[in-house]
C-alpha cells in the first residue's frame, strides 16, 4: 500500500488501483489569514479517488470539492457501510473530552485495503477509547492519531491508544510542522513509544518499512 501525507489529518491510500482519500482540505489561506494563524499546506486537489472518507465537518477536515469526479463519499457518520473497499466501520466518536459538546462528534473510519487494516481517529478528543471503540478496533495494522493536543488528544492519550490498540504501524498527525503554526509537534509522542521511523518524504509503501516487534511509529515528512 502506498500511502502519502498531505498534511494535518489528510491522507491518500493507494493499492491495486484503488484509491482512498481521507479529510480533504482546501485553500486555507483566507481563514488562517482571518484566525491569524499559520496553515501553509498546500491546497489539496486530487482525481482518481474511489472512495472519500470526512470525518467530521470542520473546514480543515471536509474539503470534499477538492476531490474531482465522484467518489462514494462517506462523511461524518456511523455504522458498518459498503464501499468499493468492501466493509468499512464508522465508529462514532467525539471532538472533546465533554461528549461532543464542545467541538461535535467525530468519526473513527476502519476498513482492509490490500490485506491491511487501517483505522484513522480522524480529529479525535476523548479521554480515551471507550471499551466498545476500543474493541471494534481489534486488528489494527496501520493507525491514524492525533497527537497534537489543543482540540484533540496530545501525546500521552495518544500513546496509550496506541499501546491499546497494538498496530503494526501508527502514524502520527493534526501536530504542529514547519507549515502549520498551532498545536504542538509529534516529539513527545515518539519519544514515548521505543521504534520510530522518520521519513524524507511525505509518503512512504508499507512493503518498505522496516521489520520489528511492537509498533513502528512511521513519521512522514512533512509536505
Amino acid at each position: 500500500m502506498r500511502v502519502e501525507w498531505h498534511g494535518q489529518s489528510a491522507f491518500t491510500l493507494t493499492a491495486n488501483g484503488t484509491k482512498v482519500f481521507i479529510d480533504p482540505f482546501g485553500d486555507m489561506s483566507g481563514l488562517a489569514r482571518d484566525r491569524g494563524m499559520q496553515f501553509d499546506y498546500p491546497p489539496i486537489h486530487a482525481e482518481d479517488v474511489d472512495l472519500l472518507l470526512i470525518t467530521h465537518e470542520h473546514v480543515d477536515h471536509n474539503g470534499a470539492e477538492s476531490i474531482a469526479g465522484e467518489p462514494t463519499t462517506l462523511r461524518a457518520t456511523a455504522g458498518t457501510l459498503d464501499s468499493p473497499v468492501g466493509e468499512v466501520i464508522a465508529i462514532a466518536s467525539e471532538h472533546d473530552d465533554a461528549a461532543g459538546t464542545k467541538r461535535g462528534p467525530n468519526t473513527i473510519f476502519a476498513f482492509e485495503l490490500d490485506g491491511i487494516r487501517v483505522a484513522h481517529l480522524g480529529d479525535f478528543g476523548q479521554a480515551g477509547l471507550r471499551p466498545e471503540q476500543e474493541a471494534a478496533l481489534e486488528g489494527t495494522d496501520l493507525l491514524f492519531v492525533p497527537v497534537g493536543g489543543g482540540p484533540t488528544i496530545g501525546a500521552e492519550q495518544a500513546a496509550a491508544i496506541v499501546a491499546a490498540v497494538e498496530p503494526r504501524w501508527a502514524v502520527p498527525m493534526h501536530y504542529r510542522t514547519p507549515r502549520i503554526g498551532f498545536l504542538e509537534t509529534e516529539e513527545e509522542f515518539a519519544a514515548l513509544l521505543p521504534r520510530v521511523e522518520r521519513l524524507d518524504q511525505p509518503g512512504f509503501d508499507t512493503a518498505d518499512l522496516p521489520d520489528g516487534d511492537g509498533t513502528l511509529v512511521v513519521v512522514p515528512a512533512a509536505p
